[in-house]
């Protein structure tokens, strides 16, 4: 038992040796992680934070300019041409002067006065449909708002029912939370798959395969000599990501850091299991990376970060259950924002821990298939 932990801390250290002897290599281990973070952080978000809108006021009356005034008072609408016909409309979103116009009809206020529903309409540029449905929404509120007021000042009628509203887990409904505590997962998916991926292609390429191949180590000790840097460099990825998400864009972290840390060990050793397929399959180090990348964007879109499972065709949220990627990031989001305890997330534990003995088995099965006996000894 001595002589195996010994070999397996030597196979260690002679892989810490390749991924960080380079100066460069450091550097790639920290900075695309640094960088893609504050990108995020700053640049990915579903938030519409300006909506430049045009105005087409047929009415010219107090009641259009009272409603007019809900649009100009808030923070998110700002008015960049008026309009003075109906034909100014569509060049006007054609050329992307402004994301929303306003038409008001020529009978606005008259309409109101007589007691019916005056309608206003709401044209929105829909090229990109998931801003255009933020857009209108923040327009419906606005209208909802000026009908409010109008009830209150001319008849001294309140609306029956009031709603208040809270966000359990993400009080300001904050998109950067539920970003950068799914990029704990996420993003040491790429390098921890390119590692574990070309550790053993990198041997066979170089040639100095063979030479481990004479050696006594077993199976056992080659797959964790190879399996626990990537892991390591997993979870320090992970926790720049953490560090990064709490002190510069303080993001509250709820949960347990024990926990968070088992689950990231878990999780990044589910995806070494699938690097070291990967490698063990391959001849060469660019085929590992062809597939690596290969399997990298399905995992990432099947996973829950960019769009819910439940939204997903019923065959694609199938597809995920055996998609490592999808139990991290809902690992790590439940962990970070809500304080899930363990009792919460263990169906996530349990099926990394699947995930990654399946992986891991299949590896064992490969070394000593493909190599020929070569790795015999259990």
């Amino acid at each position: 038992m001595r002589a195996f932990f010994y070999s397996v801390a030597v196979l260690i250290y002679k892989e810490a040796l390749m991924i960080f002897k380079d100066k460069r290599g450091r550097l790639i281990l920290v900075m695309p992680v640094l960088i893609q973070t504050l990108l995020f952080g700053y640049v990915a978000t579903f938030e519409l934070n300006r909506v430049d809108y045009a105005v087409l006021d047929e009415d010219r009356s107090q009641a259009s300019r009272d409603l007019i005034r809900e649009f100009d008072g808030s923070p998110i609408f700002h008015r960049v041409v008026n309009l003075n016909n109906a034909d100014e409309i569509a060049p006007t979103l054609d050329r992307r002067q402004a994301l929303l116009v306003l038409h008001v009809g020529a009978s606005f206020e008259h309409t109101l006065n007589v007691g019916r529903a005056a309608p206003v309409q709401i044209l929105v540029d829909g090229r990109n449909s998931n801003v255009a449905g933020i857009a209108a929404g923040y327009g419906q509120e606005m209208i909802a708002r000026f009908n409010q007021k109008r009830l209150k000042e001319r008849l001294n009628i309140y609306p029956p029912v009031t709603i208040t509203s809270r966000a359990w887990f993400n009080p300001n409904l904050e998109t950067r939370w539920n970003i950068l505590s799914g990029l704990l997962a996420v993003l040491s998916v790429l390098q921890v798959m390119i590692l574990a991926g070309q550790s053993v292609a990198r041997e066979k390429e170089t040639g100095t395969f063979d030479q481990l191949l004479v050696t006594p180590l077993t199976t056992k000790a080659m797959m964790l000599g190879k399996a626990i840097p990537p892991v390591l460099v997993g979870v320090m990825q992970s926790s720049l990501v953490l560090f990064v998400a709490v002190h510069w864009f303080l993001v509250p972290f709820s949960g347990s850091f024990l926990l968070l840390l088992a689950g990231l060990l878990v999780f990044n050793s589910a995806i070494v299991g699938i690097g070291l397929c990967i490698s063990v399959l391959t001849t060469t180090m660019q085929q590992a990376l062809l597939y690596t990348f290969s399997l990298l964007m399905p995992m990432i879109l099947l996973s829950g970060f960019i769009s819910p499972v439940s939204s997903m065709p019923e065959v694609f949220q199938w597809a995920t259950l055996i998609n490592p990627v999808r139990y991290g990031v809902n690992l790590t989001q439940r962990i970070y924002l809500e304080g899930a305890g363990f009792a919460d997330v263990w169906r996530n534990f349990a099926a990394l821990f699947l995930i990654a003995a399946v992986t891991w088995s299949a590896t064992s099965l490969l070394f000593r298939t493909k190599m020929g006996g070569g790795f015999g000894k259990k």
